[in-house]
């Protein structure tokens, strides 16, 4: 049996060289992909030949009009353990197994602050001034001690947020729906008694909630004109939950000190996208989860994953 497996936005050309793909001997031709593919019909054309299929994230949707044309895929990969932009349904009608991986909390985390701080500081700005022989210290830093975070959301990611901001001094105050006093209380963080407490009194505010029905568009104008001019929004969560437009118009207008996106509604981000060139925007490419470490968790598990696949013993399965 030769079955052939195609790796999806292998950006870096990761996949093989952060996992040991031998164990699958001459059973299994690994072929990765370095662009992305962003047509159905793109994509319908690049699988056709393939038996397996290892995704990254949810850069690539797989609808059930897709799935219908990839009459060899038998086995379909995720890096993570949720993905909203799989057919499941039609993955089981088609007899497609859909499996996931593990992933680490920590690169967000890490990157979120990473964002935070170069915004608070303008290291950007500076570093690129002094590369440029620019003029000398431009900037005056927001300080951090003493400072209000708010978090949207204090699951996973949100509360190893919290924590940094706690070590750093910050009053640390968090919202969600569901969030009780007695999670926050756990994590050592202040409960705002709602999601207009938490924007009006954030002097950085950060974005870490799933994406679903109740979050999606959750910080409209009328939300984002609740910040303080002095204020900072990072999300490093979906792209979704901010409104794009609303925020667009809240930067060109200065209306708040500055934002820091790694996820955008529309992936790779289009060269003539307006977040490119909007001002008070430090924008990374969707960074959060691209680590030594998470990679080789992704792509060692999807070896694992195809391992027990082909001895009739699936693992990881999604949903």
């Amino acid at each position: 049996m030769h079955l052939r497996c195609v790796v999806l936005d292998d950006y870096q050309n990761a996949a093989t060289g952060l996992a040991d793909w031998s164990p699958l001997g001459d059973t299994v031709e690994v072929v990765s992909l370095r662009e992305h593919l962003g047509g159905e019909d793109e994509l319908a054309a690049a699988l056709a030949t393939a038996d397996i299929v290892v995704t990254l994230r949810e850069r690539v949707p797989f609808p059930a009009s897709l799935l219908a044309r990839l009459p060899r895929l038998k086995l379909l990969i995720a890096s993570g353990m949720r993905n909203t932009v799989i057919d499941y349904a039609a993955a089981r009608a088609h007899g497609i197994t859909v499996c996931g991986t593990a992933s680490s909390s920590t690169p967000p985390v890490e990157l979120t602050w990473a964002l935070l701080l170069s915004l608070a500081r303008g290291i950007v700005e500076e570093a690129n001034s002094l590369r440029d022989g620019g003029p000398w210290q431009q900037t005056v830093g927001a300080d951090l001690h003493g400072r209000t975070l708010g978090l949207l959301g204090l699951g996973r990611i949100g509360s190893r947020v919290a924590q940094v901001g706690l070590a750093f001094g910050m009053r640390v105050t968090a919202w969600s729906e569901n969030l009780t006093k007695e999670r926050a209380d756990e994590v050592g963080v202040q409960r705002a008694t709602s999601k207009e407490e938490l924007l009006t009194t954030g002097d950085f505010v950060s974005v870490h909630l799933a994406l679903g029905d109740r979050t999606r568009g959750l910080l409209g104008p009328a939300e984002l004109a609740l910040l303080k001019p002095t204020a900072y929004l990072i999300n490093t969560s979906r792209a979704a939950i901010v409104d794009q437009d609303a925020l667009l118009t809240a930067l060109h207008e200065g209306r708040i000190a500055g934002a820091g996106l790694d996820v955008f509604d529309t992936e790779p981000l289009p060269a003539d996208h307006p977040l490119r060139t909007a001002p008070r925007l430090l924008a990374t490419p969707h960074l959060g989860y691209v680590s030594r470490a998470n990679y080789t968790t992704y792509y060692g598990q999807a070896v694992e994953n195809i391992q027990a696949y082909l001895a009739g013993s699936p693992v990881r399965q999604l949903p």
